[in-house]
């Protein structure tokens, strides 16, 4: 059980990873504030960086990890593009990031809650990664 609930909290975790750097480099080519920038750039930089690590466990369980369901990936990339044809600002974008991080941080607990016989390491890396959404969502209130 503790091998199963490990395995499948890591992938949430892999697939929550993975859409985070895609939400980000979605929206990157229409943020004009440096700062603004600069924080979703440090932000996608620790993602690739618990990425590795995610991908380094995962293979010790012969696992290939899992990539982001389709359609709400889709859907996110539908949601960005629509706002910004509307409205190309750091606002808008502030805003998609914060409601993208806000369901991040929602899902990663419901598995950490889900999958509670996972090793703690796999528990560290999702509240890490809950973790930096967070600290994302407090550096980008002042764009909202």
């Amino acid at each position: 059980m503790i091998e199963q609930d490990t395995v499948r909290l890591l992938r949430e975790c892999d697939a929550g990873v993975k859409m985070g750097v895609a939400s980000i480099d979605d929206v990157m080519e229409y943020v004009s504030s440096e700062k603004l920038k600069k924080y979703l750039s440090d932000c996608r930089a620790e993602h690739e960086k618990l990425r590795a690590e995610i991908q380094q466990l995962l293979a010790r369980y012969r696992d290939e990890g899992k990539e982001p369901n389709p359609i709400a990936k889709g859907m996110s990339w539908m949601k960005t593009n629509m706002k910004l044809v509307v409205n190309e600002s750091d606002q808008t974008i502030a805003d998609l990031m914060t409601d993208g991080c806000g369901m991040g941080v929602k899902s990663l607990n419901k598995y950490l809650n889900e999958y509670k016989a996972a090793d703690e390491v796999s528990k560290d890396i999702a509240k890490r990664l809950i973790k930096l959404e967070e600290k994302l969502m407090q550096e980008i209130r002042s764009f909202l």
